[in-house]
């Protein structure tokens, strides 16, 4: 009996060893991504102009990478915050982990290389090689045109620097293990040429993210059908907002003419439009859709948009938008 037991011992400690030194390969050596260290982005106005119309208005990183008002409907960033980071995901929210948005302005990344900022928006790695957390759309960014990402680099370098030093991001285990697997290198597309409507919507679609919060997921795993909504958003209070089906679908916006989708987003693009006052810790419906941000989209985009998601697999499934706090 004894041997027994010694043969399950050295058995476990093998086990144990062998465990321990795939973690250790995993967060030591990866992600392997390489830094271009020659890459050299000259920072032109239609550069710039074009980085700021993606960053505000397709890609949103100026969603999470400032701070978001939301005492308003949509939670519109702050006035003066534009990139200097804080948005706070966390363990109250069902993520695996602490995370924060860092800082973009130049008084946060000003002294990456083009190089490490090309790498860490298409590939979510850090400029001391440590990787993001998903909830930056890395794997979506991943694909974009070459030229798309010099033209956020050079946006990025124009803003105005932000004194702001938000907390370091940290993730549960096993999820702080399981991060350094996902980072891969850039797989850059070409953006079709919009006269092929249905081609670059789906690039649209991609650089906005949008099949990511308009699936529903479990555990970080997507378990629904691919825009179908579902995918469930937790306020600290207890309150859940669900994104809307946009399959076209009766269920979804199978009755929406292009007209009705362009109007949607238009009406918070009125001059006059101040997001109204929300009391969602008190039960009044919020949203975490960036509509004031989505809503300065060109009506060629939006219209790309639009014709691409009507190409998508109508899927039936009506959605619960909003379950107040205690509901």
């Amino acid at each position: 009996m004894k041997k027994v037991f010694k043969v399950i011992g050295v058995l476990l400690l093998l086990v144990i060893l062998v465990f321990g030194g795939v973690i250790v390969y995993v967060t030591k050596a990866l992600p392997d991504i390489p830094v271009q260290q020659d890459l050299r982005v000259e920072v032109t106005p239609a550069r710039v102009e074009r980085g700021e119309y993606l960053a505000n208005h397709v890609c949103v990183c100026m969603d999470c990478h400032s701070e978001r008002d939301w005492s308003r409907f949509s939670a519109p960033p702050s006035a003066g915050t534009k990139g200097a980071g804080g948005d706070k995901f966390d363990q109250s929210m069902e993520f695996p982990g602490e995370f924060y948005a860092r800082n973009i302005t130049p008084f946060g990344i000003g002294a990456w290389s083009d190089g490490e900022i090309y790498r860490a928006i298409t590939s979510g790695v850090s400029r001391d090689g440590h990787p993001f957390f998903p909830v930056m759309p890395y794997p979506y960014y991943n694909k974009m045109d070459t030229e798309d990402i010099y033209s956020l680099i050079a946006y990025l370098r124009s803003l105005d620097p932000v004194e702001n030093s938000p907390k370091a991001s940290k993730a549960d285990f096993p999820v702080n293990i399981i991060m350094h697997t996902i980072p891969e290198v850039a797989h850059p597309t070409p953006r079709p040429d919009p006269s092929d409507a249905v081609a670059y919507g789906a690039y649209v679609v991609n650089a906005a993210g949008c099949v990511e919060c308009h699936t529903k997921m479990e555990k970080g795993k997507k378990v629904g059908e691919p825009f179908a909504g579902g995918f469930a958003f937790h306020f600290p209070n207890g309150a859940v907002v669900r994104s809307p089906n946009i399959t076209p679908d009766p269920t979804g916006i199978g009755a929406w003419s292009k007209e009705v989708f362009l109007m949607k987003f238009r009406q918070y693009a009125d001059s006059g439009y101040v997001a109204p006052p929300v009391d969602w810790a008190g039960g009044q419906m919020q949203t975490v859709m960036p509509w004031t941000m989505y809503s300065g989209m060109s009506e060629q985009d939006l219209g790309a948009v639009y014709d691409y998601l009507r190409t998508v697999a109508p899927v039936g499934n009506t959605v619960e938008k909003w379950t107040p706090p205690g509901g």
